[in-house]
C-alpha cells in the first residue's frame, strides 16, 4: 500500500510517500507499528519525532477518514498520514 505523509509527518519521516507490504487483514494500528519500526534519519531541529506526530495524527484511507482502526486495509490502498494543522 501507498502511505504519503503531510505536513510534520513528512519531515518526520524523511520522505513525502513509501510503500509497505504487510500480511493481510492488518489494520491501521498493525500498519503504524510497520511505520515507526522503520529506520529513519534524524528529523530537522524542532521536528518532533515520526512516533510523538503519529499519535496525534488523523489518517485517511482512499481518502475517507479512517474510523475503524481494526478494519482491514488492502494492498491498493492510499494512507494519508495526516498531523494536526494550524490555521484553518
Amino acid at each position: 500500500m501507498l502511505v504519503r505523509y503531510f505536513a510534520a509527518a513528512r519531515a518526520a519521516a524523511g520522505v513525502e510517500e513509501e510503500h509497505h507490504v504487510l500480511p493481510e487483514g492488518t489494520g491501521l494500528d498493525g500498519l503504524i507499528t510497520a511505520l515507526l519500526a522503520v529506520e529513519r534519519p534524524v528529523p530537522p531541529a524542532g521536528t518532533p519525532t515520526l512516533a510523538r506526530i503519529i499519535s496525534r495524527s488523523s489518517f485517511l484511507r482512499n481518502e475517507v477518514a479512517v474510523r475503524d482502526r481494526s478494519a482491514a486495509l488492502g494492498a491498493d490502498d492510499v494512507v494519508d498520514v495526516l498531523p494536526p494543522f494550524a490555521g484553518g
